[in-house]
């Protein structure tokens, strides 16, 4: 049975943790122990002393921090490294820090380990998740093979070069918080115009769901479904129309945009 070990346990680290506890050893490290300890509890996991005691002891440890704490645990955990290193039985580092590279990691270590890099988004705690995943030369195909199966309940796994992993940041990474801040102006839109907040809510929410679904599973372009639903002269094209009065397009490409560049900075 594979030992798997997060640092951290927000949640994010705890998405992926619970994605992939079934038949696994699951254990927790964090600098509030008692979340960690919450986090642990829930999964039937336990909760680990120290960041060194972690990287001992797992197959694959995850790093579930934020970028700006990421160098302080890796010089705690770097002389682990070197000894797990020099035994022949190197974990598999699994980090999930937005903008920090590969060729970053392995030198703030001091050494070469396997690594891999993921760029989960929040969607993961309900299983409906997109998870990029990149890796070092130095994981073989079997372990990506692994951590693709122990992600895969999270939601769609898929292994991309390393260059677009911060691309990926600005569009899935950040984007549920714009759709979020979509479905919140459609429902706003919805109480103007006279529908009650639970009700206008539910709808915008069912709304986005289904024409996300729509893109998925017809295969079809974005613009074809819209032309679907836009006839002359009618109500949508007038919304279309206002939301092209506000640049509603380039804004969204500039959320993103700004996002990537953002990712890029915090390497």
């Amino acid at each position: 049975m594979k030992t798997i070990v997060c640092i951290g346990s927000g949640n994010m680290g705890f998405a992926l943790m619970k994605g992939a506890s079934a038949g696994t050893n699951i254990f927790f490290t964090d600098i509030d122990a008692e979340k960690a300890q919450i986090a642990a509890s829930s999964l039937g996991a336990k909760v680990l002393t120290s960041n060194k005691e972690a990287f001992e002891k797992g197959d694959y440890v995850f790093l579930a921090v934020k970028p700006q704490v990421l160098p302080q645990v890796l010089a705690e955990i770097a002389p682990s490294a070197k000894k797990r290193i020099n035994s022949g039985l190197p974990p598999v580092l699994v980090s999930m820090a937005a903008g920090w590279s590969i060729a970053k990691i392995q030198e703030a270590i001091g050494i070469k380990m396997p690594i891999v890099r993921i760029m989960p988004n929040t969607p993961a705690l309900i299983g409906r998740g997109v998870i990029a995943l990149t890796a070092s030369p130095e994981v073989p195909d079997d372990k990506i093979a692994e951590i693709d199966n122990l992600l895969g309940s999270a939601g769609i796994v898929d292994v991309v070069d390393e260059r677009y992993i911060n691309a990926v940041t600005g569009l899935s990474g950040s984007g549920p918080a714009f759709a979020y801040l979509f479905i919140e102006a459609l429902a706003d839109g919805g109480v103007k115009a006279g529908l009650p907040r639970d009700k206008s809510l539910r709808y915008a929410a069912q709304t986005v769901l289904g024409a996300a679904a729509m893109v998925q599973e017809t295969g079809r372009h974005p613009a074809e479904l819209k032309d679907m639903v836009t006839s002359p002269g009618g109500t949508t094209i007038a919304g279309l129309s206002a939301l092209e009065d506000g640049a509603f397009r380039g804004t969204v490409m500039k959320a993103v945009e700004a996002a990537w560049k953002r990712s890029t900075e915090l390497g």
